[in-house]
């Protein structure tokens, strides 16, 4: 039936549970917070250097802070939202260094943030279905692998289902992943994407699998015949096992600033979207879109990911985003 079935590991030699980023080992975190940190640069540099030069709060440190959060792609909502509560915070404590904002804007991101960042819990059913979604080039095929191999950290068996039929590189590419971490690939030549999907949670439900991550063909929000065609997906992955998918993340680019925003919106209306997944923060100068969607159309962010390799996508953790951001802790 399928058109590529890798045998499923039995040995389970995944590496030890791992929860969340406070639970990492001192040497990793330290590393992951200065990748983060490193991939942060571009987004927080402007920000950084405001808040070194010293001088007295006035009128015009905070017309230049504004820029820079529009610049950031933060948006006039949250931007708007973070200046009144900065000068709240100069106010009660009588702020006057510009040295003194940097702290204070950091409670105000983390305030903002915080809500974010909910872990994701995949204890809650077996299999436990993660569909994923977003326009092309967001890097979900990507993001799938990073987390097939995050998911074995965690001590978890993890099926793929290759449900993007329309792009035959993205096939390959899942294939690719699953042979890198020793997991099995459900796919076929063609065919209907939902199909495979529901070929593989079959699977999943057979073999006792604890995590299913389903990729989805690229589209964009516009593309009504194709968003009709991802709905369709979920309701078959629902026929194939009631409640799911039980988590539908969607993948974004960090590049694409405020389109990101747009995409959260359509593709939450159309799917009702769980979580988020944002990818390529160490390649863009417009990382402040996630305080946009914190103010304008809040989501978790399950996951934030600062390069290439496959250890390079992390659970999203506030309070070690905004220290990278505003290079706080130096």
């Amino acid at each position: 039936m399928f058109g590529f079935l890798k045998k499923t590991p039995t040995d389970n030699t995944a590496e030890p549970a791992v929860a969340d980023q406070r639970d990492l080992p001192a040497s990793e975190k330290r590393g992951w917070l200065s990748r983060l940190k490193s991939g942060l640069s571009r987004t927080g540099s402007q920000l950084t250097d405001l808040f070194s030069r010293g001088g007295k709060i006035d009128d015009d440190l905070y017309e230049e802070l504004e820029t820079i959060l529009i610049t950031a792609d933060v948006g006039m909502d949250a931007t708007r939202f973070l200046l009144a509560e900065l000068h709240h915070q100069v106010r009660e404590h009588r702020y006057t260094e510009a040295g003194q904002l940097k702290e204070a804007l950091a409670q105000c991101l983390l305030k903002l943030l915080k809500p974010l960042a909910q872990a994701l819990d995949t204890g809650t059913h077996q299999p436990f279905v993660i569909m994923l979604a977003g326009v092309n080039g967001a890097g979900k095929t990507t993001s799938i692998g990073k987390l097939a191999k995050y998911f074995q950290g965690q001590g978890k068996s993890v099926l793929l289902a290759a449900g993007d039929t329309f792009r035959a590189a993205a096939r390959e590419q899942l294939m690719e992943w699953g042979a890198r971490n020793n997991v099995t690939v459900i796919a076929q030549q063609s065919g209907d994407p939902a199909a495979v999907i529901y070929d593989a949670v079959q699977a999943a439900v057979a073999r006792k699998i604890d995590v299913v991550l389903a990729d989805t063909a690229g589209r964009l929000s516009t593309q009504a015949h194709l968003m009709e065609e991802i709905k369709k997906v979920k309701r078959v992955i629902a026929k194939a096992l009631p409640d799911a998918p039980h988590e539908v993340l969607l993948v974004l680019d960090a590049n694409t600033g405020q389109n990101a925003l747009s995409q959260v919106k359509a593709f939450d209306a159309a799917l009702g979207v769980t979580g988020l997944v944002l990818t390529k923060l160490d390649g863009t100068a417009k990382g402040g879109v996630i305080a946009a969607i914190a103010r304008a159309h809040p989501i978790p962010v399950r996951f934030i990911g600062v390069g290439e390799g496959l250890d390079d996508l992390r659970p999203f953790a506030a309070e070690d985003f905004v220290a990278a951001l505003l290079g706080l802790g130096e």
